[in-house]
């Protein structure tokens, strides 16, 4: 990613009402650096609004796979986003997190695009 990097969470009530974030990442951010950036930023959010339950769509595989320990971290960044998610693992009854094609997760993907300009 370039020198501005854009993070999109959207989160859905189970009402189905929509609430749409773009962060905007003040520093270059490789895109699973950016995921990570998004997951947790989203889960602050999420536990700010109360939410109990969370249904999480993650376009990098690699997150994904990290988070739900399916793969390892090697990166010592990599990592350290890793144990930062878990932290919020017990503010919550459950978290499921999947992996979508970015071009099934377009609304987050224009709320990164947004936040980068």
């Amino acid at each position: 990613m370039g020198p501005n990097a854009g993070a999109g969470v959207v989160l859905i009530s189970p009402e189905g009402n929509r609430l749409c974030y773009a962060i905007r990442l003040h520093f270059k951010a490789l895109n699973n650096v950016a995921e990570y950036e998004v997951l947790v930023n989203g889960l602050r959010i999420a536990i700010k609004l109360g939410a109990t339950r969370l249904y999480i769509c993650g376009d990098s595989e690699l997150v994904v796979d990290q988070v739900m320990k399916e793969s390892s971290c090697k990166s010592p960044l990599m990592a350290v986003y890793y144990q930062e998610v878990h932290k919020f693992e017990g503010k919550f009854r459950g978290i499921e997190l999947h992996h979508v094609p970015r071009k099934d997760n377009d609304a987050a993907d224009s709320l990164a695009k947004l936040a980068a300009k």
